[in-house]
């Protein structure tokens, strides 16, 4: 691939697959999609699947992803197994795509799509757990416990407020911080303290997650004086933190390519551009992303159309 490429795609999820179907689609005939792991991203890890429109019935998130590699590879894309080290940019305006095995490409235009993953927590079982009752998404999987109990861990804003999410579906809500005090903002405590169906459970840590073949039935917590307590509950949230998966965009220098968040999320305008024209980003690591498959496919679709308007723009 000694050509200088239309397109790269950094990332093979929803928002990627959607961007390259869009661009091969829309007529860019050198298009590459980079993904080191597994196409489709890390929605293929979900157990259950019922609220992507058109999917009737409750599919796995294989399921859900498992035609549109293909769909997007039928258009033209290239689909490569590969990592991405680094995305720079040149003097003579092109980027240069640097893979794990040092090999360079050119490419006219960029998107990045390599998304975010979940910190986990450490404690016992949540590895063995997840997807059959740990769960880093309330808004994915909050519905499955209907007037049922639930555990929160975390004490931010993102903590705080999905737990004000499940409250609106779940009997009770068990919100488990290791201080005494939240880190979210005083507005979100507020409401978490006023709402009768969160119970707060401070000063407190997750021991151990346990469960059967069917899923979790509970979590050990202990306080701070060593005191256990188990809290019988099918599903449990996790939300202690976010990783960007941004390391794509840093520099040598240590700088990034483009404008980032303090949390080191890419800054886009509604065209999922970002503050270097070529480059582009969609879903996860995006700023103020839903972190939601239907929201990172319309991003990718997004971005693509306005991949292909600046391609046209290079040529007036």
């Amino acid at each position: 691939m000694s050509e200088i490429l239309d397109l790269v795609i950094v990332g093979g999820g929803p928002a990627g697959l959607t961007a390259g179907l869009y661009a091969s689609r829309g007529g860019l005939k050198n298009v590459v999609m980079f993904e080191k792991s597994v196409f489709g991203g890390q929605i293929t890890k979900s157990s259950e699947i019922e609220n992507y429109p058109g999917a009737i019935e409750v599919i796995t998130g294989l399921e859900l992803m498992e035609k549109w590699p293909e769909q997007a590879a039928r258009f033209g894309v290239r689909e490569e197994f590969a990592g991405v080290k680094r995305v720079s940019k040149s003097k003579d305006d092109l980027f240069d795509i640097m893979l794990d095995d040092n090999t360079l490409l050119r490419a006219k235009s960029v998107i990045i799509c390599t998304g975010s993953n979940p910190k986990k927590s450490g404690i016992e079982g949540e590895d063995e757990f997840y997807g059959r009752g740990v769960s880093y998404c309330a808004t994915c999987d909050g519905f499955f416990y209907k007037n049922k109990e639930v555990a929160v861990l975390g004490g931010g804003d993102a903590a705080l407020e999905e737990a004000l999410f499940l409250a609106n579906i779940c009997s009770k809500v068990y919100l488990i911080h290791r201080r005494d005090e939240f880190r979210a903002s005083p507005a979100t405590v507020q409401r978490v303290e006023k709402n009768s169906k969160i119970e707060l459970v401070l000063n407190s840590t997750g021991k151990k997650i346990y469960g059967d073949i069917s899923g979790v039935n509970g979590l050990i917590v202990t306080d701070k004086n060593g005191v256990e307590r188990d809290l019988k509950v099918p599903g449990i949230f996790v939300f202690v933190g976010m990783k960007v998966n941004h390391e794509v965009l840093l520099q040598e220098d240590g700088s990034f390519l483009c404008e980032m968040s303090k949390n080191g999320e890419v800054v886009v305008d509604l065209d999922m551009k970002t503050s270097l024209n070529g480059l582009f980003a969609a879903g996860d690591i995006r700023i103020d992303a839903a972190k939601q498959v239907v929201c990172a496919a319309g991003d990718g679709a997004t971005a693509a159309i306005n991949v292909i308007s600046y391609l046209e723009s290079l040529h007036e």
